[in-house]
């Protein structure tokens, strides 16, 4: 099979729990795709050893990332065609730094780094989320003069507290979001998923992964109910059916149509693969708008940004041989945190982008979407995804959140205001292992904790 490469079998015990991972031994040290870098630029540099021909690609694709898009017509008609419904000037925007968005305080702080995504009952003909009549697939609140946005999504809190080994009280949160200004009349029968930009280093190395990789790994047997399935979703390339990756539901098959998708729901943007634009029947105003040509977003330039997101390295982890941080990665093991978190994947051979071949990535993620029960539930199925359903995120990184981004929210809405919150959530498939870490002494959390600081 294309892309495969004889592998072997390794073992290691972990605090008691035997974890085998098939590796790819002869590769198994490849780490050129890691920097290390601790400041806030740790999410935005290229992989190491990058020719001259690829930094350019690599600028370009960068240059075009933290673009301010302007509308059309204009006298440079290689960046305009914002909107006519958007969300953001910018791509960078809802990614500060490369990294991860946060979620408004409350009710009055704008959505400066999130949007709201939107559908009704039933599926589209690709079996995906059916968009709203009026409204589509995501509240576009900004439109350009002319064009009335579609409104405002306001967030509030409700908060409950939970109690761990040793007495510590933890105080956990939940959005609950309505509109405001609704631009077209009322959002009737609408499911509802607010949703924080997620950092986008590393990108690339998780699109090379094969198919193949992942039904494999959704068929091994797994302990304490977890299961985890593979996302079967539209490639608009192949026009069929294959496995999702990216997205926080695993709703895009590949880097490129993910990237495509973003450009067309957060900016407005059209692309050969989204060729029309976001307007609705009933908006009128946004239908005649003028555009920046057919279509907005080049060919050439969306190579460039996938390029870019492909190439984007991850940081290099710290502190791995201080005793605290590998007790608490023998912990994060021996607590099921891993069978989800998995700690390695495998790259295929990658038809356009050799750099992302056949490498043994610390991702800390099966790209597998699982039941995370009821608390984390957003009630909106996307393709295969129920919604009770979340594609395990990729860890590698994550210790860098705060020195990169000034916040430590977490999760897809961004309620998690640290890493213990963000444990605490987890529920469905991923309930014994929470519960194994709130029983855990406040000494091996903060272990636990410490590893996870160290990603």
């Amino acid at each position: 099979m294309k892309g495969r490469r004889r592998r072997g079998v390794v073992a290691c015990a972990v605090a008691g729990l035997m974890v085998f991972s098939a590796l790819p031994l002869a590769i198994a040290g490849d780490v050129s795709y890691q920097v290390a870098n601790g400041t806030r630029e740790a999410y935005a540099l290229p992989f190491v050893g990058l020719d001259e021909n690829e930094l350019q690609r690599f600028r370009r694709g960068r240059a075009l990332f933290r673009q301010v898009w302007i509308v059309a017509p204009a006298r440079d008609d290689t960046v305009d065609g914002l909107g006519p419904l958007y969300n953001r000037l910018t791509c960078i925007a809802c990614h500060p730094n490369n990294g991860r968005g946060r979620a408004p305080d409350g009710p009055d702080e704008r959505m400066l780094s999130m949007l709201v995504r939107l559908s009704v009952a039933g599926k589209d003909v690709h079996g995906g989320p059916r968009p709203h009549p009026v409204y589509g697939e995501q509240l576009n609140e900004e439109g350009i003069p002319g064009v009335p946005g579609e409104g405002r999504a306001a967030l509030s809190w409700q908060a409950h507290s939970v109690e761990l080994a040793g007495g510590e009280r933890v105080i956990l949160r939940k959005p609950v979001v309505r509109f405001r200004e609704l631009g077209y009349g009322e959002l009737d029968a609408v499911m509802v998923s607010p949703r924080v930009g997620p950092p986008v280093h590393g990108l690339g190395l998780l699109d090379a992964v094969l198919d193949e990789e992942l039904e494999a790994i959704a068929r091994e047997p797994k302990p304490d109910g977890v299961r985890g399935k593979v996302n079967r979703v539209w490639s608009l390339s192949a026009q069929r059916v294959v496995a999702g990756r990216f997205g926080l539901k695993a709703n895009m098959p590949d880097l490129r149509q993910q990237i495509a998708g973003a450009m067309l729901g957060d900016l407005g943007i059209t692309s050969s693969l989204f060729s029309q634009q976001n307007c609705t029947a009933s908006q009128v105003a946004c239908r005649a708008a003028p555009d920046g040509g057919q279509p907005e977003l080049s060919d050439s330039q969306l190579d460039d940004i996938e390029f870019y997101f492909a190439h984007l390295a991850v940081p290099s982890r710290r502190h791995v041989g201080t005793p605290e941080v590998a007790r608490g990665e023998a912990l994060f093991a021996s607590a099921g945190c891993a069978h989800c978190h998995r700690p390695t994947l495998r790259t295929g051979a990658h038809p356009r982008f050799p750099r992302l071949s056949d490498k043994v990535i610390a991702a800390y993620t099966d790209l597998l979407v699982h039941d995370m029960g009821e608390g984390l539930a957003d009630g909106r199925p996307d393709f295969d995804a129920g919604g009770r359903e979340w594609r395990t995120p990729p860890l590698w990184g994550i210790g860098l959140t705060e020195r990169v981004n000034d916040h430590s929210e977490f999760l897809h809405d961004g309620r998690a205001r640290n890493l213990t919150e963000a444990i605490l959530w987890h529920g469905g498939e991923a309930q014994t292992a929470r519960d194994r870490f709130a029983r855990l002494l406040p000494a091996d959390r903060e272990a636990v904790l410490a590893f996870l600081r160290s990603l």
